[in-house]
């Protein structure tokens, strides 16, 4: 098949990971894969380029750092241009922000089956929620709802990431019979490393107890992970919290030992992989707000991958799938207890590797992208 899989976040970031996975994946069974990403800082042209089995087209966005996100006029009208003048079996839009919403109508007029996939609740009662401005917000989220739920009707196939956004696409009106629920997979090209291995390269003693976070944070889900390490802290003498790649808030100004935590900054996804080989746990702590219900949090793809336990809060999709296949503890949203259990797992050697060894297990066979990939490619022909 001839697919374009269209998406908003920038090369690299966000959904990226979805769409270049899925890609890779559904290229090396030879179907004809093109994604359609924002470039990281062009402006004015697009450019095009051939990875290992797919090919990658980057629109120019005026608009710089995180407003690089699916509203720019020009960027969209690039898109349009390029799609214009191609034909595709299959349009896989990823959201539908305007740049991805007007390309992928105007591939679907050309011939192309629409599949609509929702990854994110952006709009009112999801993220928009977490941003700290309410002017942002109120001005915000009339937009950001319409274009995330009216074109959601138009899907010929509707692929939720998670359980919630399933439900919403049943309360929209589509029928239950054209919706899947399909997570991201996880990228098991990397071997684990043994934890002395990944301590030696990176640089952290042996004999640390290390809890590991891999990315950002919305803020209350910061507060969460400052206030359960703060009692981690009391109770594990030397324990370390690593962040691993860019967080987002500044948690030295949250935690009560700001130089028991450690940050790595931004890394390639070699270095995140080597980074959390190096934790004895991993924690998932997200409070109960709709954005959390609704996504699934790439960063436990990673965990799973990387062979380490993790600790999870039992918000969404992923703790019920930790818990499923004995790769780590789902707890209430509490601090205390959130705390408790990661110190438990910390002093039990034994169940922590078990846990790990079932977690990449489940990352090579039942969560892996080739399994995605089955799912998704059966949307596709259907």
């Amino acid at each position: 098949m001839r697919v374009l899989i269209v998406g908003f976040n920038r090369v690299g970031v966000g959904t990226y990971q979805r769409t270049s996975h899925l890609a890779e994946s559904l290229g090396r069974r030879g179907h004809d894969v093109t994604v359609m990403a924002v470039a990281p800082q062009e402006r004015y042209r697009i450019r095009q380029s051939k990875k290992a089995a797919f090919a990658l087209v980057e629109s120019p966005d005026l608009f710089t750092g995180s407003l690089r996100s699916g509203w720019d006029p020009w960027d969209t009208y690039q898109r349009m241009r390029w799609v214009s003048r191609r034909s595709f079996d299959v349009v896989h839009a990823v959201e539908s922000r305007p740049v991805v919403l007007f390309p992928a109508l105007l591939a679907k007029k050309r011939g192309a089956s629409l599949v609509m996939d929702w990854c994110d609740w952006l709009g009112r009662g999801g993220a928009v929620e977490e941003r700290e401005s309410a002017l942002v917000r109120a001005l915000l989220g009339p937009v950001e709802t319409w274009f995330e739920e009216e074109p959601k009707k138009l899907a010929r196939q509707a692929i939720a990431i998670s359980e919630f956004l399933a439900a919403r696409f049943r309360q929209l009106g589509v029928d239950p019979t054209r919706i899947s629920v399909i997570h991201n997979g996880c990228d098991v090209s990397l071997v684990p490393l043994s934890t002395i291995q990944a301590r030696q390269r990176v640089g952290i003693p042996a004999d640390w107890p290390i809890v590991g976070y891999c990315g950002t944070a919305y803020p209350r889900d910061a507060v969460l992970l400052a206030r359960a390490f703060n009692e981690v802290a009391r109770r594990s003498k030397g324990c370390r919290l690593l962040l691993v790649g860019y967080f987002n808030r500044s948690i030295g100004k949250m935690v009560e030992l700001p130089e028991m935590v450690l940050e790595t900054g931004p890394l390639t996804q070699a270095e995140v992989h080597t980074y959390l080989s190096s934790c004895d746990v991993f924690w998932l702590p997200l409070t109960d707000t709709g954005a959390n219900r609704a996504r699934w949090p790439g960063k436990l793809n990673d965990y799973l991958a990387a062979g380490r336990p993790t600790v999870a809060t039992m918000v969404g999709d992923g703790p019920s799938l930790v818990t499923q296949y004995r790769a780590g503890l789902a707890t209430p949203a509490d601090p205390v207890i959130l705390a408790n259990e990661t110190v438990k797992l910390l002093t039990d050697h034994e169940r922590a590797r078990a846990m790990g060894v079932a977690a990449r297990q489940a990352a090579e066979g039942p969560l892996s992208w080739e399994r995605t990939t089955d799912a998704i490619e059966m949307v596709y022909r259907r």
